[in-house]
Formats: structure tokens, sequence, C-alpha cells
């Protein structure tokens, strides 16, 4: 970096936000970046969706405290990923341009969705599919022409295979041990037992809670921790595997999509993977079952990585994710 010039790259979600700053020519290497700030309390959201003054409360000053470790200079792109930022994002797309510009100087602002930010954080620019699991579960895919999505609707209507999704299957098969119906689990009955009490009283713990996803995929490491040696949790990850790879399949770009006789790749990212292989040997087969024609590969980075690496792009005139009114916009309406 030697124009003074910096970009910040922001991932806020339902544990809060954390951003990071480095010079424009930030790549896959984030070894030179500073040691990024977080916040432990979730944006707001309100009637217009994820609030947007909450929003610049928090980011401001962080932006600022980072600047200032730099040495000063100037922002010339930040790249916010947000939870929600599909479906909640009108007030932080109708306000935030002219609020960071006022307070950060930066002119170039993009507004991804968090599964945006987690695709360019594993494949970069690449056309392909990344599955981002941890209470819930999304794909997306792109051929760098459009995006494409599928499941992250939520505990009540989707996330098939996400950790929520896990945890509830676990405890069914708890419960039916408790009954005596068939398809219980002993050890995941006990393990139910452990955490939360007498059996009789999950409902009445469960319930009431507005938390009701986190705390249902906090049982999800107890299924993969009994998975080696119970066929009911084993077959719970086997079923989660086969909903992970089916939403991969959907958004998977073809391979004539990629062009140079390449494949096309599929990265895993997501706190849900780290029960390992209990759940990773499965989804490897499932994706090999649903996408021969592809390449699974690591993921590069983490959705913080990637909103750095789209503000780079930005920075730089070389942004190559395609733009889409909901998942992706660049906003400029300042830029000199």
């Amino acid at each position: 970096m030697t124009d003074g010039a910096w970009v910040v790259g922001v991932d806020s979600g339902g544990s809060g936000m954390r951003v990071a700053l480095t010079g424009t020519d930030a790549g896959p290497d984030t070894s030179g970046r500073l040691a990024p700030l977080s916040s432990k309390e979730p944006v707001r959201t309100g009637a217009r969706g994820i609030d947007a003054g909450h929003f610049t409360e928090q980011l401001v000053p962080m932006a600022r405290e980072l600047l200032q470790q730099a040495g000063g200079g100037r922002i010339a792109a930040v790249t916010i990923g947000a939870a929600g930022m599909a479906t909640l994002g009108d007030d932080l797309r109708a306000e935030l341009p002219a609020a960071l510009h006022q307070a950060l100087g930066t002119s170039r602002l993009v507004l991804a969705a968090d599964a945006v930010s987690a695709y360019a954080g594993a494949l970069g620019d690449r056309p392909g599919a990344v599955v981002a699991a941890g209470t819930g579960m999304i794909a997306i895919g792109t051929d760098l022409t459009g995006w494409h999505r599928a499941d992250g609707w939520g505990h009540l209507l989707g996330d098939c295979g996400g950790g929520a999704w896990i945890g509830r299957a676990g405890l069914d098969a708890a419960m039916r041990a408790f009954d005596g119906r068939a398809r219980g689990s002993k050890a995941l009955l006990a393990r139910a037992e452990e955490l939360f009490g007498p059996a009789p009283t999950l409902p009445g713990q469960l319930y009431p809670r507005t938390d009701r996803p986190a705390m249902l995929a906090s049982f999800a490491p107890e299924v993969g921790r009994c998975a080696p040696e119970d066929p009911v949790a084993e077959a719970i990850l086997r079923d989660a595997a086969r909903h992970i790879a089916e939403a991969a399949a959907a958004v998977c770009p073809a391979p004539d999509a990629v062009g140079r006789g390449d494949r096309p790749e599929v990265a895993l990212t997501g706190g849900l993977f780290k029960l390992g292989d209990v759940l990773l040997r499965p989804v490897r087969a499932e994706l090999a079952e649903h996408l021969r024609h592809v390449r699974l590969v690591p993921a590069a980075g983490d959705p913080l990585d990637g909103a750095v690496r789209i503000a780079a792009a930005v920075a730089a005139d070389r942004l190559r994710l395609p733009l889409d009114a909901r998942m992706l916009t660049l906003h400029r309406e300042y830029d000199s």
C-alpha cells in the first residue's frame, strides 16, 4: 500500500459485528492485515429491517480506530456483509452510502448478503458454489453472470442440514427414547438430560425462548459426539449431509459455465463443519453422488475475508462477482 489508501470489510450477524482494515491490494493472504475489531451486540432490526443508524453507530468508531492504528490515510472502499441483507437491507441501502461518506469519507460502498461475503471468502471470484452452515444452512452459487441460492429460509421453513436442524433431530430422537417410541436414541437422551435436565422439562425450556435456533443448534455437537457409536445419531448426520449436497447441487453452475475445460469448485464454510469427519465424510460422499462434475476445495477464508476481498476489488475497479439488487449492490453516488 503506497498511496495511503485502505479498504474496510465488515461481517455483521447474530453475534455482533467484526471490522477489518487492510491495504487496497488485499488478496487471499491476510497476514498483513490489522487485527480486526468486534462488537458483541447484534445490530438491531426494526420496521424497515436492519437499523442503519445503529449499524453506523457501531461501525464508524471501529473503522476510525483501525485507521488510527494504521497511521491514517483514506478509506477507498467499504464492503458490508450482513445477515438478512437480502430481505432486511432496505434501510441500509437507503441510508448507509451517505452516512459512511460523511463519517469516513469513503465514496465506494458495497452491501452484500452474508452468503455472498462467505462465497467471496471461500472461493474469491471464481465460479462455483459455497455451502455456509452454522446454526442455519444456505447454499449460494454463481457462474459470474448471476447468483443462485438454495435454502437459508430459517429453522421453521428450511435450513435443512444446519446446526438447528441437526439439534432438533437429535432432541426428537431423545424424546422418542424417553417415550419408548421407534427411532429413539438412549445415548442422545442421556446427553439431552445432562445438558437440559429431565426430558419432560425440555418443552418448557425451549418454546418460550426467542433464541430457539441457537438452543437447538447447541445440541448438534452432541449428535456428532454420539454418531460414532450410535446408529440413530449417525443416520441424522447422513440425512444432514444429503440436504447439504442437494442444496449445493441446486445452485452449482454447469461445467460449461466455467470454461477452459475446468470444473466448478465447491467449498464448505461455517462453524457446523467443525463437527469434523463425522459430518464431513457423509457430506463428501453425497457431493460425489450429486455433483460428479465439481471439485471440492478448502475454503480460502471466512466471510470477513470475503468482505475485505470485495472491497479491494471495488477499490481497484476489478469486481467480477455479479451485482444483484438484493444480494450485492455497489453504491458510488459520491465517487469523484
